[in-house]
């Protein structure tokens, strides 16, 4: 740690994900004037054309054959993720009388415990394994019609996935444990934190996000534009990389 300090206080500047991340170095003694918060992005440009094309469609309706509020979770199904957690929470929430359906897009190592543990709960029926789709009109058109991203592991760009396309994201609280994108999370706004490892709080939060926030999905569609288009995307970074390498000519 202590010669990672000192090769990065070689540098003539540091570019970092997030804010939290500049204020953890801050705090370690490093300069202000040295620290530039580049965020993260994707393939921006191109699915900023398919945001201008997407509209809401029956997708969910067709599949499960209601209208419950959809969750979704995109990315590789590892354990890392905790999955398992959202869904006790959807079992928690079914025996309260309060019924989602999850989509899982993406396949990895977990799936086949996190088929066995829906059965167990006796909620196959809610959960949708979609599998992995390199398709980035399928990705939009399943986030865009979904209410709410749930990510109970650290949200990695998942965050910044699911917001290009207007779905609000829901992750644990303990930032240190986080990927920097969890940032891209406003509370009320964009998403909501639930505390770190507790099922009972990610039931609360989700209870709560849809007995208000989530009757206000178009604005809250908006929001999620904004935060995307103000700050993770190529041309954000590359204004960055600009005004601070080129300073001095």
């Amino acid at each position: 740690m202590l010669f990672k300090k000192f090769i990065f206080k070689l540098a003539d500047g540091v570019f970092l994900y997030n804010n939290y991340a500049r204020e953890l170095m801050l705090k370690k003694g490093f300069k202000a004037d040295k620290l530039f918060v580049i965020y993260n992005s994707l393939d921006y440009d191109q699915q900023l054309k398919i945001r201008h094309r997407i509209r809401p469609s029956d997708i969910y309706k067709e599949h499960y054959e209601n209208d419950y509020p959809n969750l979704i979770f995109i990315g590789r199904l590892t354990k890392i993720k905790k999955l398992e957690i959202l869904l006790e929470a959807v079992s928690i929430l079914k025996k309260r009388g309060v019924f989602f359906n999850v989509t899982f897009v993406g396949d990895g190592s977990e799936r086949k415990t996190l088929e066995r543990k829906a059965e167990e709960l006796g909620i196959d029926g809610s959960i949708w394994f979609y599998g992995a789709c390199y398709d980035e009109m399928a990705n939009a058109e399943l986030i865009y019609n979904a209410d709410l991203c749930v990510a109970p592991g650290n949200v990695g760009l998942t965050a910044i996935h699911s917001m290009v396309f207007g779905t609000p994201v829901m992750t644990h609280n303990e930032f240190k444990w986080q990927m920097p994108e969890f940032e891209a999370i406003v509370p009320s706004r964009t998403g909501d934190f639930f505390e770190y490892g507790s099922i009972i709080s990610l039931v609360e939060k989700i209870e709560e996000w849809f007995g208000g926030n989530g009757i206000f999905r178009d604005q809250i569609r908006e929001e999620c534009y904004k935060e995307i288009d103000d700050h993770w995307t190529p041309q954000y970074q590359i204004e960055v990389l600009k005004k601070n390498i080129l300073f001095n000519e």
